[in-house]
């Protein structure tokens, strides 16, 4: 932390906070930032201002340890039992899905971001995850949908290259950052359990999968 200008890498550990949450962060304008060429940068000056500013107020950074009621964002219907095998085919099936929840009040809109979103950076976390997810105007409010997909899908360009098996979208309304973070990390933490992984990939039915998804 020696230099004056950082990486998102130096601000994630300065911060104690994921690369991607800094990533979305500077994404929506919400720590100080600037590019150089395609690349984020940061002021170190800036970003300490930033920090004691947030830590007055009483803001916190980490939500890691919240628990997220799935089940007032998730409901049968939305979990997909995936056959596509591209990245593209399976994110427009699941956002399709997503878009027939109340919640969703403009569902081209979704489609095109969670594609836009994904052209920026892979939301593949690793352990045959991925993680697509938007703030928009046009959600009112958190919801999620939960694809389980049959074949190995492989141009996810995850960060350990194993091919994305399961997929978790979630919308927020565009207010809602600091829950939307915190249904990111409760998911991130969650499925680390391979055992629940292997078992959501062995579910024969949307109402199986829930119940896993639901259990405390």
């Amino acid at each position: 932390m020696e230099d004056d200008i950082l990486t998102i890498e130096e601000v994630a550990k300065y911060l104690r906070v994921s690369e991607r949450t800094v990533y979305d962060w500077a994404q929506k304008g919400e720590i100080p930032s600037g590019k150089i060429g395609t690349v984020w940068r940061f002021k170190k000056t800036e970003i300490e201002n930033w920090v004691n500013e947030r830590l007055s107020s009483g803001a916190r950074f980490s939500t890691a340890n919240t628990t997220v009621q799935v089940k007032n964002i998730l409901s049968p219907e939305r979990i997909v039992f995936v056959e596509h095998v591209t990245k593209h085919d399976a994110l427009v099936e699941l956002a399709d899905n997503l878009s027939t929840a109340p919640q969703i009040k403009n569902s081209q809109e979704l489609v095109s971001e969670i594609l836009k979103r994904e052209e920026l950076m892979s939301t593949a976390i690793g352990r045959g995850i991925a993680i697509p997810h938007v703030r928009l105007s046009s959600v009112t409010d958190l919801v999620m949908s939960v694809g389980l997909c049959r074949k190995p899908i492989a141009d996810f360009q995850a960060i350990d290259d194993t091919p994305v098996r399961l997929i978790i979208m979630i919308a927020a309304a565009y207010n809602q950052h600091s829950y939307y973070l915190q249904t990111l990390s409760f998911f991130s933490a969650r499925l680390k359990n391979q055992l629940l992984r292997d078992s959501l990939l062995a579910a024969t039915s949307p109402e199986d999968a829930y119940a896993l998804l639901t259990k405390d």
